[in-house]
């Protein structure tokens, strides 16, 4: 691959051929990359170090967040922002490689087609993504998870286990929830712009 296509490929990246679309980079790449960088590990960052469960033994603390978190939220936004990224990605691979720019890309049918569909393909994952954050983590932290820690010795059976920092958790599982509506909105949104600028394209007057 040449340098123009790597060239060709970084451009669209960063420069999608939608107004939406560049807000919608713009969006993505900075506030919600940042707010999940810096926030987000300031609120999970210490998370199991804190997380107790009484009597507070070492392996009874281990085991029951590895229950209350089956996976560490930072990691599920961090795959979440990576696979959404990836329709996108791969259309811009292809339009690299077949050496169309990005105000070309709406003027051609077949590309057209080919970008609405990654834009598609971004929608039902983040729907995905947040259908497995509301089962993974639901709406609201308690303070109190009741572990049922019976596999590890009898003589533990239910414990009762503080969650720290609950209420910033709430708040900030409150904030990506909203990412991923806002998201989603932006991607619906720029299907609509796609296909009016196709009609002002298909309605344009041949000179």
């Amino acid at each position: 691959m040449s340098l123009n296509y790597i060239k060709n490929f970084y451009e669209g990246c960063l420069r999608p051929p939608t107004v939406i679309g560049q807000f919608h980079t713009l969006f993505f790449g900075s506030v919600r990359t940042f707010f999940l960088g810096v926030l987000g590990f300031a609120v999970y960052g210490n998370e199991a170090l804190h997380f107790s469960c009484d009597p507070d033994k070492r392996e009874l603390n281990l085991y029951c967040y590895n229950q209350f978190r089956p996976i560490t939220p930072q990691v599920f936004w961090a795959l979440q922002l990576v696979s959404v990224l990836v329709p996108g990605a791969v259309f811009h691979l292809y339009a690299a490689c077949k050496n169309i720019d990005q105000e070309e890309i709406l003027q051609r049918p077949m590309s057209t087609v080919f970008y609405i569909i990654s834009v598609l393909l971004r929608i039902i994952l983040e729907v995905l993504a947040f259908w497995l954050q509301s089962h993974l983590f639901g709406f609201l932290v308690d303070p109190i998870y009741m572990c049922d820690a019976s596999a590890l010795a009898k003589i533990f059976n239910i414990s009762k286990c503080m969650v720290p920092e609950h209420f910033e958790k709430t708040i900030f599982l409150s904030a990506m929830y909203t990412f991923t509506i806002i998201t989603i909105l932006l991607c619906i949104a720029e299907i609509f712009e796609i296909l009016f600028r196709r009609l002002g394209y298909l309605n344009r007057p041949v000179s």
